[in-house]
């Protein structure tokens, strides 16, 4: 029988360690006994970026990336962006079961009751400039609700901190629609909880002058999957951001501001956004082989394919890939579809790119989607973090419940001077 265990060999000192195996993993703080003097620091792993570090245990989101495969608490995303409301999959997310039709429909009402905002806030938001970036508002408004609910940091009443996941579900896509219609110059419309949660969000976008909106139900439909497909994505940049910013036991409000900062980078909740840009720089698809052509050379970049964890098909891509067509049949076909399926059509057959293991991600179609739906190129971040603030509250709670988890502090590898002596200002060269 094989032993739960790794010998290492310091070949330095000729000592052997022997490092307890646990899920696969060896605990850093192990590897602090390899020294070469006693009184050395210990053996450090140097990981920029998090490439193969474990910041935590999670029951949350499993992904296999070279199969794949992403489910939340055990469930296909394929069956549940078939099947399920986005909040029916937030329950799931932040209970670890999916409701009864009882508890949906509890849980529901208890959102709802909490889609409006202070006027307060409102004022706030309307002190932005006329030309503020949605993301740039709305991250800014969902650090200031802390101010608005001091009681938020109590984080460690389950309570209290049930109350702020509520008031945070339900408020996010107020707070990201008043953006929106600030960034517009147009008056803002409160919530109408007689619609679903998505028809509520595109009510509170879009309604012009009518007494009731009444939104389309594929385009209803189709922002539901987005929302379920993007609720969580298990330890991405502002889904760690919210747990290292979450372990200094600040409110909840704060740390899903952090995180949302980080989804507003380019990398992260951009990503949709420079798929458009880069189909509108191709412009057609007689100009598809030679773009293909530039990236292959170094010239140019294929957005929209490859992902950090995914080395075969994103799932997330499959579904939406569907969802399109649906949406184009309402809105009429967006004429770069034609550029991006060419695209992906030469890319999967073209050895260069198979090599790499480069294939369409969750965004090379969702922002098509978002477009043939109305929604600005600045929203798209804010769209992201609509339906990952139940991710993010869900990993914030793990990690304030999880016992081994304390205040983020990652080490370095210093390089600099070692010591020196203060030189006066009048003898420096």
């Amino acid at each position: 029988m094989p032993k739960e265990t790794l010998t290492i060999t310091d070949n330095r000192t000729g000592k052997t360690f022997e490092l307890p195996i646990v899920n696969n993993t060896i605990h850093s703080t192990d590897l602090r006994q390899i020294k070469v003097k006693d009184d050395d620091f210990g053996m450090m792993t140097y990981d920029p970026a998090f490439m193969n570090t474990a910041l935590c245990k999670s029951t949350i989101t499993f992904i296999d990336g070279d199969k794949g495969i992403l489910r939340y608490r055990g469930y296909p995303i394929e069956q549940l962006a078939e099947k399920c409301t986005y909040l029916e999959v937030a329950y799931l997310i932040l209970h670890g079961e999916l409701p009864t039709k009882e508890q949906l429909t509890s849980w529901t009402t208890d959102i709802k009751l909490h889609t409006f905002i202070h006027e307060n806030v409102k004022l706030l938001m309307e002190g932005f400039r006329y030309d503020a970036h949605p993301m740039g508002m709305f991250v800014s408004t969902v650090a200031a609700l802390s101010t608005f609910y001091p009681e938020a940091g109590n984080i460690f009443d389950a309570g209290t901190r049930w109350k702020q996941t509520l008031r945070l579900i339900g408020k996010v896509p107020t707070v990201a629609a008043f953006a929106y219609r600030h960034s517009k110059g147009m008056p803002y419309v409160y919530p109408d909880n007689e619609l679903s949660f998505t028809g509520n969000f595109l009510n509170m976008m879009f309604r012009i002058g009518t007494v009731k909106y009444n939104p389309h139900p594929v385009l209803e439909r189709a922002l539901e999957i987005l929302f379920i497909l993007h609720a969580d994505h298990e330890l991405n940049c502002s889904t760690t951001a919210m747990r290292n910013v979450g372990s200094s036991h600040v409110d909840p409000y704060s740390a899903t501001a952090a995180a949302a900062a980080a989804l507003y980078g380019p990398l992260h909740g951009g990503a949709n956004e420079a798929v458009l840009r880069m189909l509108d720089q191709i412009d057609s698809i007689d100009k598809v082989p030679e773009f293909i052509k530039t990236v292959k050379g170094g010239e140019g970049k294929l957005m929209g394919f490859g992902h950090r964890v995914y080395k075969n098909f994103d799932p997330r891509a499959q579904v939406i890939k569907k969802l399109a067509d649906q949406v184009f049949e309402v809105t009429g076909r967006n004429p770069k579809l034609d550029i991006a399926l060419e695209l992906e059509r030469i890319a999967l057959q073209d050895e260069y790119f198979m090599k790499r293991k480069l294939y369409p991600n969750v965004d090379f179609y969702s922002g098509l989607i978002y477009q043939a739906m109305g929604f600005p190129l600045q929203m798209f971040p804010v769209l992201f973090a609509i339906p990952r603030t139940s991710g993010w509250i869900a990993h914030w709670q793990e990690m304030l419940q999880d016992p081994e988890q304390k205040i983020a502090r990652p080490r370095q590898v210093y390089l600099g001077y070692d010591k020196r002596d203060f030189v006066p200002i009048q003898s420096r060269k």
